[in-house]
């Protein structure tokens, strides 16, 4: 069972790390106070979401959408212009989520469509 203490011990370290790298990647006027702030929500939904152990195809796709919602909180919060990496950082796990969708939607069309039947006149 999962412990609420674990839980949030591990998403603290996520969140500062995150904090973190994202300040090494983002101009030097962006702090990690300002990212750490700009992302801290998104991680405290993910954590509430993860205690109540959604399922894994809703908590990525949820995942997702947070990460874009925090990368667009960071440009707001942003003094200077973000990198064009960085924006593309914010919306690549919705691809690749999308994509991994759309892809096991497609394995299981055979499975969904009925064979097409000879009527004999």
């Amino acid at each position: 069972m999962r412990h609420p203490l674990d839980i949030v011990a591990m998403f603290a370290a996520l969140w500062l790390l995150a904090s973190m790298m994202l300040d090494a990647l983002t101009p030097k006027e962006l702090t990690a106070i300002m990212i750490g702030v700009a992302i801290g929500p998104a991680i405290v939904i993910t954590a509430v979401f993860y205690y109540l152990r959604c399922p894994r195809t809703d908590f990525a796709v949820m995942f997702a959408a947070l990460w874009l919602i925090s990368d667009i909180a960071i440009a707001f919060v942003s003094p200077t212009q973000l990198p064009l990496f960085l924006i593309v950082l914010g919306f690549l796990p919705a691809l690749l989520i999308g994509t991994v969708l759309r892809w096991q939607r497609f394995q299981r069309r055979d499975e969904r469509l009925p064979a097409p039947s000879v009527k004999r006149g």
